[in-house]
């Protein structure tokens, strides 16, 4: 007897059709149809470092990876020598006392600890604060969760930090979680201690945890290093840190981050990441540790390099009359679109007109609008080339 079975219908789960649309995404795709037809393509709109990973970490990898010992499960929460590596390093670099064993999440890199903690802390109903503009991954562990997003706008006038005295009493109220991104993505921002001191006592008054994403934190110009939200008093009573080793380290590949801070919610973290995973590949893990206990001086000189191309980017961007500021952070420059065009109609005609990408600002929250984000991630030859070719298009 012969059975005719036809195409089964898969029907998604709700949460699968609340996800946004993956932003990133759509970008490559556009940049590649360029490629695939013949173009001299200069990707300015991605934050995918361009540089190698540093020799002494790709090496440590090569010999730990030959240990037997990590060719077995490692440990569920991570190896004890890659916490104590991000303690020591934190005390270090900000003089922050950390507890390695109760206050550091290993993570398959930042993203996915920002996706987690959503997951670990909102309910349906429940209130999220997200910068506007802002990594749209944020909003990707907002909608996991089945909770709300409350938009946070980042205006130059506020030196784009978010006035939190303009959040409604309700909105506080249901809030239980807060991102916030200094050095920020996209615009390049920098936080003050003064601004992080008022982030904490807002924080405590409404009973919101802070998510601070510092994947930028080594990245700080003219002199300045960034700030750490944990350098702040109080701040481990509110909330935690997110950092990745992919732009410090060129490690973007790696998938190597962690969460540090609060106790409880380090603990949250790890007993979400028992369900999915089972810890990174232990060798990775001894890699990362070296790169964070041994010399940084390829840090200091990568800073060095993203400084010396913003200088290039901006001096040719002088040359063409596109007038903005410079970035105090970041690998990332926010730039105003000219007069007659959206974010996405000039990122669009760039690429088609010139073979430039941009990432246009409207894929980072509403008051992105008005703005282009560019990467500092090519030479300083390509960079320049890419003002260029735009200049060409005699917009400004």
């Amino acid at each position: 007897m012969e059975t005719n079975i036809g195409q089964q219908r898969i029907e998604p789960a709700e949460r699968m059709k609340v996800l946004p649309t993956q932003f990133f995404a759509k970008l490559v795709g556009k940049a590649n149809a360029q490629v695939a037809k013949g173009h001299d393509v200069i990707n300015l709109g991605q934050g995918n470092p361009d540089q190698p990973t540093p020799s002494h970490i790709v090496a440590k990898l090569q010999e730990s990876a030959a240990n037997p010992l990590y060719h077995k499960y490692p440990p569920f929460s991570g190896y004890a020598f890659l916490k104590e590596a991000v303690a020591k390093r934190y005390k270090e670099d900000y003089d922050v006392d950390v507890d390695p064993a109760t206050e550091v999440a290993i993570l398959f890199g930042g993203k996915t600890g920002l996706v987690e903690i959503s997951q670990c802390l909102l309910n349906p109903g429940d209130v999220c604060l997200v910068p506007d503009p802002g990594y749209p991954d944020y909003w990707s562990g907002v909608a996991l969760a089945g909770a709300e997003m409350s938009f946070m706008p980042l205006t130059a006038n506020n030196d784009y930090l978010p006035d939190y005295s303009a959040i409604s009493p309700d909105i506080a109220r249901r809030a239980k979680l807060m991102f916030m991104n200094y050095p920020n993505n996209p615009t390049g921002a920098v936080a003050s201690s003064e601004f992080y001191a008022e982030t904490v006592k807002f924080a405590a008054d409404q009973g919101i945890v802070v998510a601070s994403d510092f994947a930028y934190g080594a990245i700080g110009f003219d002199g300045k290093k960034p700030i750490s939200f944990l350098q702040t008093p109080g701040a481990k009573e509110v909330g935690v840190e997110f950092y990745t080793l992919s732009k410090t380290y060129n490690m973007a590949g790696w998938r190597v981050g962690f969460a540090i801070g609060n106790a409880q919610i380090v603990s949250l973290i790890n007993l979400i990441q028992d369900h999915y995973y089972c810890s990174l590949f232990g060798g990775i893990q001894e890699a990362a540790a070296l790169a964070l206990t041994g010399p940084q001086d390829c840090v200091v000189e990568l800073t060095a390099k993203y400084e010396s191309r913003r200088e290039a980017l901006f001096s040719a961007l002088d040359r063409i009359g596109w007038k903005a500021a410079r970035p105090g952070g970041s690998f990332f420059c926010w730039l105003p679109v000219p007069e007659g065009h959206t974010s996405q109609s000039f990122a669009d005609l760039v690429l088609l007109e010139a073979d430039v990408v941009v990432a246009p600002g409207i894929g980072f929250g509403e008051h992105g609008e008005g703005f282009v984000r560019l990467g500092l991630l090519t030479s300083e030859e390509r960079l320049q080339e890419a003002v260029f070719r735009i200049g060409k298009l005699g917009l400004f």
